[in-house]
């Protein structure tokens, strides 16, 4: 029986480790917070996609959840999952990573297999990671194994998870990069190897830059819409009605997520490190999707404005404030701004969110309206920010004396859309 260790257990690695223990692996799942792992070896889940149920047939299948470092020796496939965040400056903070190439080169067991799946920039796996296992006095090929490989998780798809998405192997050698994508293979509908370490790092940017500057193309587009009197919900239906050439993207009160506010950071912090030249197609994205959630608030006060009343001292609801619909996933998410600008302005904010009851606004925890009808009718505006299917929004629509949606999904005399 192969026994995998994954280092952090997350968003990424608890479904890895699902997938693992269906298809017969012992699996550990390492991780720092010990209250985390307490948790999680008495069966309760802390992630939208694996529920209690799923976490109880996991340990019956072979799971552990542990804080020990020696556990890592008894491994024979080590997977790195650990958070890849931004330094208050925005440059990259492989603080995470370091700590566990760190811990695994200290507790590696020999001619293991070694795999980075935190999404860094291209160069992580060959400089930081091999040189950490290579200082024990270890071969590569000969003593271990190296590769990278993105992960694909998106939280709350009912379509696509992590046995049927492809995934992205690059080895650090030939040996290394068939190893990975057979460890793969077992769970894996698709495999798709790439020429090295770089190569499948620097996809995984392509990946969520092409969403980033996508979603900043049509935020601003919305922006100079409104001020022109067109519905860009209107004109990404028109356009999405061409069968080729088009993918329609959707503007929103700003990106969140563990992935598109963070990635394309990382590949233009790379650039402009290696290279001395900026990656303006990323700055300018970033500009644009960072200033959304001001924006919002701005529209917020011109709807209160027509009304005669100032922000400050109304009544502002916001609804849904995860950065995904049906998920209780607050990572980055722009509502958290949002409601943080609002409350500096001085309107008097609150919120609802069916998947979570409280949430930290700087160094204070807020909790949201326990009755939504009640909150609704009581608000100046009301502002639509995540269109959770909980939500009978024309119900609330009629409920409300004014409703700014920021997601395109109804329409009416109280609605005014993004």
């Amino acid at each position: 029986m192969t026994i995998t260790a994954i280092l952090g257990q997350g968003y990424v690695g608890l479904p890895l480790a699902e997938a693992l223990t269906e298809v017969g692996d012992s699996v550990l799942g390492f991780d720092v917070n010990e209250a985390l792992v307490g948790r999680l070896n008495a069966g309760v889940s802390h992630i939208d996609d694996i529920s209690d149920e799923a976490l109880g047939r996991m340990i019956a299948a072979g799971y552990r959840a542990t804080s020990s470092p020696s556990d890592l020796a008894l491994a024979d496939v080590v997977v790195i999952c650990v958070p890849t965040p931004l330094q208050a400056s925005g440059a990259p903070d492989l603080t995470y990573v370091e700590n566990a190439s760190t811990l695994v080169s200290e507790n590696l067991k020999p001619e293991a297999l070694v795999i980075l799946e935190s999404t860094t920039y291209p160069g992580t796996t060959k400089n930081l990671l091999r040189p950490l296992l290579e200082a024990q006095g270890r071969t590569i090929d000969e003593d271990f194994l190296l590769a990278f490989s993105p992960e694909r998780i998106d939280p709350g798809n009912a379509r696509f998870n992590i046995r049927n998405t492809p995934k992205v192997v690059g080895g650090e050698s030939e040996k290394s990069g068939d190893a990975a994508s057979a460890f793969y293979r077992r769970f894996v509908s698709e495999i798709h190897l790439t020429r090295g370490t770089k190569e499948a790092e620097a996809a995984k940017l392509l990946e969520n830059t092409y969403r980033h500057v996508n979603i900043a193309l049509v935020n601003e587009l919305a922006m100079f819409c409104h001020d022109l009197e067109i519905d860009i919900w209107d004109v990404i239906r028109a356009a999405s009605t061409k069968p080729y050439g088009f993918q329609a993207f959707y503007p929103g009160p700003g990106v969140g997520g563990h992935c598109i506010p963070v990635d394309p950071a990382y590949l233009s912090y790379e650039v402009k490190k290696r290279l001395g030249v900026d990656f303006r197609f990323i700055e300018t994205a970033m500009d644009i999707n960072n200033g959304m959630p001001r924006y919002v608030v701005s529209r917020v006060q011109r709807i209160l404005n027509r009304e005669g009343k100032p922000l400050q001292g109304s009544k502002v609801l916001l609804l849904g404030m995860a950065y995904k619909p049906d998920i209780a996933d607050l990572r980055e998410s722009p509502s958290l701004e949002i409601f943080e600008i609002l409350h500096q302005e001085g309107a008097r904010v609150a919120f609802h969110d069916p998947m979570i009851t409280s949430m930290r606004i700087g160094d204070h925890t807020v909790s949201g309206e326990a009755d939504l009808h009640a909150a609704t009718s009581a608000s100046d505006v009301v502002v639509l920010l995540q269109a959770h299917t909980a939500y009978d929004i024309n119900d609330l629509v009629d409920r409300s004396n004014f409703f700014f949606d920021t997601r395109g999904v109804t329409r009416g005399e109280k609605v005014e859309r993004l």
